[in-house]
């Protein structure tokens, strides 16, 4: 059996993150360890225990942590994504792990899905005591990622949303919201494809998450480009794996950030699309990275059956 525990820790402003840390049924001597977070606007129930389970039964430790302003976590601006902070308090859910006596601080890798697969490259190459990254279904460029999924002639009302907000704030309002998934294009939402509004609102626990975010979210991913970063994360061992049919962080730019990565790296492909790897192809994602991980971080356990 793994155990699940309910941990706590504190980044830069005095909030709290709070999350999972999941332990092997058998450990002898520090184990290695995996850092897990969501993609956009997500929380840790959307499918990421899943994930962090089956780390724990092939040896491995396992956190997850809710972001900032979501979930179990604190933050004053409810809902709002700034990726750098983002990855600015995973590093300290890094150091949160490398403190556990359970843990291996020299084994420690990272797992990141769709925006978070996005910071897991920022992290990998920039923060060497990351020994192995899994990156799935990553963004890679919030600018080509706008020109395939906002319509031309929908770009200058974006902007003016964009402008209208800004103002608001300088005039002491609240960052303005709206719905993460919507199907309604009279309803601004960041997504409107059938499968993110399957995912997104699938059944949760009472009050773990709310179908909002701040509109100022929506600039800052545009503005963000974590390829950019892909070719540093060498020498720090990266498994991509990618949905052939992604439309939402685009399969055709994950495959090209893949080839301008240096080795030692990895390419795994499953069918379908976007939240697939969460869903019908579970089994081919997880086992993908888990034998990444055994293969980088030498966890001491059976391969999974």
């Amino acid at each position: 059996m793994v155990e699940r525990r309910d941990v706590e820790f504190g980044v830069d402003g005095g909030d709290r993150l709070r999350g999972w840390l999941f332990l092997p049924s058998k450990r002898a001597g520090p184990l290695p360890a995996i850092s897990v977070a969501h993609g956009y606007a997500g929380v840790k129930e959307h499918g990421l225990e899943r994930f962090a389970r089956a780390f724990a039964e092939a040896g491995f430790v396992a956190l997850v942590h809710d972001h900032r302003n979501f979930g179990a976590s604190d933050g004053t601006i409810r809902h709002d994504i700034d990726p750098w902070r983002q990855i600015a308090d995973w590093r300290r859910a890094i150091s949160f792990l490398e403190s556990q006596s359970e843990v291996d601080p020299t084994r420690i890798g990272v797992w990141g899905t769709s925006y978070a697969g996005g910071h897991v490259l920022v992290l990998g190459a920039t923060d060497r005591r990351i020994r192995a990254v899994v990156s799935q279904v990553p963004t890679i460029s919030g600018y080509e990622q706008g020109l395939r999924r906002v319509p031309p002639d929908a770009v200058a009302a974006l902007e003016r949303q964009f402008d209208e907000d800004e103002r608001a704030q300088l005039r002491g309002e609240p960052p303005r919201l709206q719905q993460v998934v919507n199907a309604d294009p009279s309803v601004a939402a960041s997504y409107r494809t059938a499968d993110a509004i399957a995912f997104y609102l699938q059944p949760l626990p009472e009050g773990v998450w709310k179908n909002e975010v701040t509109i100022r979210s929506g600039r800052l991913a545009r503005m963000y480009e974590p390829g950019h970063w892909a070719a540093r994360v060498a020498p720090t061992p990266l498994l991509m794996i990618v949905a052939l049919g992604d439309n939402i962080t685009l399969t055709d730019l994950q495959l090209r950030a893949y080839e301008q990565m240096l080795e030692p790296k990895k390419l795994a492909t499953v069918e379908g699309g976007h939240f697939d790897p969460y869903l019908k192809q579970f089994p081919r994602a997880s086992t993908a990275a888990v034998s990444w991980f055994r293969e980088h971080l030498a966890a001491d356990s059976p391969e999974p059956r």
